[in-house]
């Protein structure tokens, strides 16, 4: 008997797995020629055939599919809700489905993702959601202060060193490594807490200090404090500063399909529509391992552009003032409204009353360090970035790289290398993005883009 045949006789598809159990049973005691009449009785009255020896499964499976009642969507709240389509709302909802959600919130730079929308956040109480913490995981922002007199960044005797200091200290690209390991004390941690991240020590090892594809990029710019900065330690005026944003690679990649594809093969039929929203139960195997494996790829974020600014600050010369630093595309142990959650941002930055972050805008348009106020609707988050407004098929389609770097010229903006689909216009305007969450977070300083490296080959990533 096929899935066809089980359908017409009333079988649900999250009850298949169990009829074809009965089935096979029912054959080994001789009862094949009777079990289409012996399911339609089970359909009939599940409850009545709980003890049956042959279809006993099948009646529980049945007698759970006709008590279940799908959960409501938790309410979300929204900020920027006039940049932010239909769609991204439509994915937003069914993330909020979840039978474990409990808390959520959408950034101003929300747009549609895979799973859970880039600028989501969601809380689930005892799982994760490998998707809904994303591809790249821990991709993050760091920024760098340096000693060296601002007006250099901007006379044209000096750029050449700007320009050498990206160019030979950086990698980008899908696949691109050092032919020379580079040093960090994460490579000394324990990479055995999974399979998949002991079959991936060496090429992480080879990674280490660089960047993908995609919207990664690091960049020379000035910061500006309007006033002395306690937070960072440096009194009012202009600096040099060095910002990247990057993650794990491919090692992070593989440990989000791996155990993606764990949660959606154990995923139960009747939650088959979540698809990439598969959840890990935390006190499962499979959910400790996603969760080790998650926060060593926390760390070798953190330390990919610990080596990226080493190695761009010793070929710029100079010492380092001050530094700032976030994740995003992670999942945090946290407590709101006295639960015990765990809290997804994707493409969120963490903003707790007084965290220190970074949000960028784009390779033409300003990037801000911020004081998170602890919004507790937001679950203590802000946007990542300005988010985008067209995809990277629109942008190709619309924009000539060449044409546009020629543009960032004129305005005084050096992009090494990028790709058409990075282009300023395809992104929303940062200044509206942060007007939308004034109540989120707290802008300390400025950071204008001068001298700009990316991927150039136009290899496509997730945000």
């Amino acid at each position: 008997m096929n899935n066809h045949q089980l359908e017409k006789l009333g079988v649900p598809r999250e009850c298949f797995k169990a009829a074809l159990l009965g089935i096979q049973r029912a054959a080994k005691a001789g009862l094949g020629k009777q079990v289409k009449q012996l399911i339609e009785a089970v359909v009939a009255d599940p409850d009545a055939h709980r003890s049956d020896p042959v279809f006993h499964e099948l009646a529980t499976d049945l007698a759970e599919a006709v008590a279940f009642t799908p959960k409501e969507p938790i309410s979300y709240r929204t900020w920027g809700a006039e940049g932010i389509d239909e769609n991204t709302h439509v994915q937003m909802r069914q993330a909020c489905s979840l039978p474990m959600a409990v808390g959520a919130a959408l950034m101003p730079d929300a747009h549609l993702g895979y799973g859970l929308p880039i600028g989501g956040v969601l809380a689930l109480e005892g799982a994760v959601c490998p998707y809904a913490v994303g591809v790249d995981i821990a991709c993050r922002m760091k920024l760098s202060v340096f000693d060296v007199p601002a007006a250099e960044l901007t006379a044209a005797r000096h750029l050449d060193r700007f320009e050498q200091a990206l160019e030979k200290g950086t990698r980008f690209g899908v696949g691109k490594a050092y032919d020379k390991k580079q040093r960090h004390a994460v490579m000394d941690e324990d990479w055995t807490v999974t399979e998949i991240t002991r079959r991936s020590k060496d090429k992480a090892w080879s990674q280490l200090g660089t960047s993908g594809s995609g919207n990664h990029f690091a960049e020379f710019g000035l910061l500006t404090l309007a006033e002395p900065s306690t937070d960072l330690n440096l009194p009012a005026g202009q600096y040099v500063a060095l910002l990247s944003h990057s993650g794990s690679r491919g090692t992070g990649s593989a440990v989000c399909d791996l155990y993606s594809n764990m949660a959606r093969a154990q995923l139960p039929a009747r939650y088959s529509e979540l698809g990439r929203l598969a959840w890990l139960d935390l006190s499962s195997e499979a959910g400790q391992e996603y969760w080790a494996a998650m926060n060593l790829m926390g760390n070798y974020a953190a330390a990919n552009h610990h080596v990226i600014h080493r190695l761009v600050g010793q070929l710029l010369g100079g010492e380092v003032l001050a530094q700032v630093e976030n994740h995003h595309n992670f999942a945090w142990r946290e407590e709101h409204d006295g639960r015990k959650v765990i809290v997804h941002r994707k493409g969120a930055t963490p903003a707790a009353r007084g965290q220190l972050g970074v949000i960028p805008g784009s390779m033409a348009d300003p990037a801000f360090v911020v004081r998170g106020l602890g919004e507790p609707t937001s679950m203590n988050s802000a946007s990542h970035g300005a988010g985008r407004r067209m995809s990277r098929t629109q942008a190709k389609a619309k924009y000539t790289w060449k044409a546009v770097q020629k543009d960032l010229e004129k305005r005084g903006i050096r992009v090494l290398s990028a790709g058409a689909d990075e282009v300023p216009g395809v992104y929303k305007n940062i200044e509206q993005v942060m007007a939308q969450q004034r109540d989120l977070v707290e802008v300390i300083a400025r950071f204008d883009p001068k001298v700009v490296k990316m991927n150039g080959d136009g290899s496509r990533a997730e945000d």
